[in-house]
């Protein structure tokens, strides 16, 4: 279909069909949102197109901005051309952030003409800075055409990698015809200097420097763009798909950011597996290209051999980076489309999308990219004036929260502590003083915090069974002084770390001589992982690797705990009232754990709202946005004036859903699941029964959510017993949630071709009931559209545990810090509703998927006919939801609605 140009509060919005109503609403209320520089707030529910409302909004106001600066820059320019060149008339008129103040110091206590001398010396500094800008501009854009349309180009550089490709085979042939042979004869005195040298040509000095080697032509000056994150990468992927759609697929310079473990194309570094391996092994190649330092290999007391260079990761090219950034720019690509690219061109897709950000105009990129300041440094990101999008936001506060609250274990660190010990007695002579005051320090503290969870660090983790088991709280400094290193300075321990990189130091260390957990002198036996940096030593052999425990992980292990340690370590220097440490003691020290919990995250989040033009938080299910207003941008410093809230209905006809809170069961049993009433067996007994009833009249598939996977096998196990699983099956197949998640996939196609198939047949069992369990894998992200969603039943409130230390913590600070108007709720408990209702909204959410779609959900518990309940319900439900005291007339309504819904569809 043909695009379309809709107008929407006076502006023209590309679309590439006729929008709804509503979307039409959300891109003119978004575009005033950038226009005005303010923190919007926007709700609109799944299926009625929130990502193409976001991408032709946002894109829109892009194109009229950059539209606009362009025309202001060339009046400037234009208005500077006289009084630069011949003196005369009127000069231009710098923007605002160029102005003095009238009551400056400059204006009050300097002559008039030190003034101007100086405002003039301004005015053509801004000149020559947009005629600079202009030819920046004007040299990408050419450069980008004849890529376009210059076939040539792309085979020269092609050619060229052939080359380079020619070169490192011939170069691989030498080395396996030297080491085919048995080893270099032993040389007589002096005779060293006959041999030749590794040879390095002009042009490989040149592209061994990396980036440094011309680094005019891959950095560029930062355009205003629009950055936009999500959740999850196959969310990402889905919102570039959408962009390639849309009527600004092919003008838009789009880069997508992603993890080395996502983009990296050199296979020996992908095959390391782990994440901090492969970012290890990453930063350890890049150095070796800039530093071009060698190794000196030991081999016999007072012998050396030859200096061997470094190895360096062949995909870091400048050449070829140059090239791949300008292909990144050229057309719209999403990860899997940049690594393939990035594979055909020999280039690093990881390094090639960050020197691609300055020029580009959307930059799409995961949360803990964004949210993190390390992390937004290491990419290149910079927020200044620009425009942030936050999708599916609605768990926004706990994803600032989880990625910057660390945890380390009791076995990490004793195996810091043992990796740091064993490289310090083997260097310790050749270490400078300093340096070895710091890791006596850092052993001290890794000693402190075995210390402090009852371990010892001279024993094996494994072994070691703590006399107290529990979990206990502590502030900051109280951690610091019960782990006795409150006199250590750990800002200087902190900067240590990252100046020295002592961890990757320490990775080099464990990689070359497989340095064990404990002690050397206990001898130990070696652990998998241990096996595995032994196997990459020439000529060692690995004792066989002893059987793993049952629930070990077997997941690659970290070469360098330490570097997780950092994370712990950096955390504590947070303000004291912004964090809390929790021990957790848990019988043996491999198991027990310190956690950096933090309970401010707006911390984190005031510099990307106060260096941001504008920022926008968007999800399907927002309420309640309570949470956002008082926990997130009030404690950021955002006054409520900044803050706009823009809620949607749905695209479906009002008589598509039935929204239903049912107090009672057919046996007038009230409906409270409590933690203390739930798991009465006529509780239930009374729940079977309302399933077994709504089974009878609805089509297809039923997904009914439980507050916890415990709850729910305690529920099929009574049913079981009871006899009534077998009267639900006569109606419904059967399914429950799997907890593994790589049985999500292979469960819901099995649920999915069993309602097609007694759709097709008839018969007595009419589709398919699905056991599932809110804040699992199927509350979030899963598609339950049509007749795999018919009805959604949620039983019960899934509240958190409120005897989680970490909750009642996190309460505790809310109470003190949060301001309360009389007659509110306490913070406190209007956090622990608010994490309930935002998960219920959730799960309900996986139903209604599309405009033509239809759907019942049934709330059964008698709580949410509460007012202050029902108002946290997204408002297209809300303004919906019927409340019934008696299940008679519950069922009545849900008959009546899915006779008539089946009957039209």
């Amino acid at each position: 279909m043909a695009d379309k140009t809709e107008e929407a509060g006076g502006v023209h919005f590309p679309f590439p069909f006729t929008p709804y109503a509503i979307q039409k609403d959300f891109m003119a209320a978004l575009y005033q949102v950038l226009e005005a520089g303010k923190i919007g707030i926007f709700e609109s529910p799944t299926g009625t197109g929130k990502s193409l409302s976001l991408i032709c909004g946002a894109l829109s106001w892009l194109r009229d901005f950059e539209q606009k600066k362009q025309e202001e820059e060339e009046r400037l320019l234009e208005a500077g051309a006289d009084p630069l060149n011949n003196g005369k008339g009127q000069a231009p008129c710098p923007p605002p952030s160029c102005q003095q103040s009238p009551g400056s110091p400059r204006a009050a206590g300097e002559p008039d003409w030190v003034t101007q001398f100086v405002q003039k010396k301004e005015e053509r500094e801004l000149v020559d800075r947009l005629k600079e800008g202009q030819v920046r501009r004007k040299k990408r854009e050419e450069r980008l055409r004849q890529i376009r349309h210059n076939a040539s180009l792309k085979f020269a550089a092609k050619r060229m990698r052939q080359e380079d490709e020619e070169t490192e085979r011939l170069l691989r042939l030498s080395r396996e015809m030297l080491a085919a042979g048995s080893g270099p004869e032993q040389l007589a005195w002096g005779e060293d200097e006959l041999v030749l040298a590794e040879y390095e040509s002009d042009e490989e000095k040149g592209s061994a420097s990396g980036v440094d080697a011309d680094e005019d032509d891959l950095e560029e000056e930062h355009v205003t763009k629009i950055y936009y994150c999500s959740r999850t990468h196959s969310q990402l992927a889905q919102f570039v798909h959408e962009v390639q759609k849309s009527p600004f697929g092919k003008d838009t310079r789009l880069v997508s950011l992603g993890s080395r473990q996502n983009l990296c194309v050199n296979e020996d570094v992908r095959k390391l597996g782990s994440v901090q391996l492969i970012n290890d092994r990453c930063v350890e190649l890049q150095r070796s290209k800039h530093e071009k330092k060698s190794v000196v290999e030991e081999e016999k007391p007072g012998r050396r051999r030859r200096l061997e260079p470094r190895a360096t990761c062949p995909f870091y090219n400048h050449k070829q980076l140059q090239l791949l950034r300008d292909e990144v720019l050229l057309e719209v690509k999403d990860i899997e489309q940049l690594v393939a690219l990035g594979k055909e061109a020999r280039a690093c897709p990881y390094y090639g999308s960050r020197f691609a950000i300055p020029a580009a105009q959307l930059v799409v990129l995961p949360y803990q990219i964004l949210l993190h300041a390390a992390a937004r440094q290491a990419a290149g990101i910079r927020l200044q004036g620009q425009v942030v999008v936050i999708d599916e936001a609605h768990n926004l506060i706990d994803t600032i929260t989880g990625i910057h609250s660390v945890e380390v274990s009791g076995s990490q660190l004793c195996q810091a502590h043992s990796q740091l010990l064993q490289y310090m007695e083997r260097y310790g002579k050749r270490l400078k003083a300093k340096n070895l005051m710091y890791i006596k320090q850092i052993l001290y503290v890794l000693e402190k915090f075995v210390t402090v969870l009852g371990g010892n660090v001279k024993q094996s983790p494994n072994t070691q069974s703590l006399s107290q088991a529990g979990t206990e709280l502590k502030t900051v400094s109280d951690f610091l002084f019960e782990s006795q290193i409150d006199n250590i300075n750990l800002f200087k321990v902190k900067r240590y770390c990252e100046k020295s990189m002592v961890s990757r130091k320490l990775f080099g260390f464990t990689e070359r001589y497989g340095a064990v957990l404990a002690p050397s002198r206990e001898q130990p036996k070696l652990s998998g992982f241990q096996h595995f940096l032994q196997s990459l030593q020439p000529g060692m052999t690995a004792a066989p690797a002893a059987p793993a425990e049952e629930g070990e992980d077997r997941a690659p292990r970290p070469a360098s705990p330490l570097m997780h340690i950092e994370g712990f370590l950096a955390a504590l220097t947070t303000a004291n009232q912004d964090g809390r440490v929790i021990l957790s003691r848990q019988g043996s020290l491999s198991q027990s754990s310190l956690k950096f919990l933090l309970l401010n995250p707006a911390v984190h989040f005031a510099q990307v709202v106060k260096e941001c033009r504008a920022v926008v938080l968007a999800g399907g299910t927002m309420q309640p946005v309570s949470d956002f207003r008082e926990q997130l941008l009030a404690c950021a410093g955002v006054e409520a004036e900044r803050v706009v809230e823009f809620s949607c209905g749905h695209v479906i006809p009002a008589d598509n859903i039935l929204p239903l809170v049912i107090c009672s069961g057919p046996s007038n049993q009230q409906l409270e699941f409590t933690y203390q009433k739930r798991e009465l067996p006529q509780m239930m007994d009374e729940m079977g029964r309302i399933l077994c009833n709504l089974c009878n009249v609805v089509p297809g598939g039923v997904v009914c959510f439980f507050p916890s996977y415990a709850y729910q096998r305690q529920v099929h196990a009574h049913w079981d017993k009871s006899g009534l699983l077998a009267r639900l099956a006569v109606r419904k197949k059967i399914f429950q949630e799997p907890q593994r998640v790589n049985q999500v996939e292979q469960v819901l196609l099995e649920y999915s071709r069993c309602i097609q198939h007694c759709g097709q047949a008839g018969g007595m069992v009419t589709g398919a009931l699905m056991f599932s369990v809110v804040g699992g894998k199927m509350s979030e992200g899963i598609n339950f559209s049509d007749n795999l969603g018919r009805c959604v039943v949620m039983v019960g409130m899934p509240f958190p545990s409120i005897r989680s230390a970490e909750l009642q913590e996190k309460m505790a600070y809310l109470d003190q810090t949060l301001p309360r108007a009389p007659g509110q709720v306490p913070p406190g408990k209007a956090l622990v509703e608010n994490l309930c209702m935002k998960a219920v909204n959730q799960s309900i959410g996986r139903a209604i998927r599309h405009q033509k779609d239809f759907a019942s959900i049934v709330l059964l518990d008698q709580r949410y006919a509460r007012p202050p309940i029902l108002a946290k319900l997204p408002a297209w439900i809300r303004d919906r939801v019927q409340v019934k005291a008696t299940f008679g007339p519950a069922f009545a309504a849900l008959r009546k609605f899915h006779r008539e819904k089946s009957g039209s569809s």
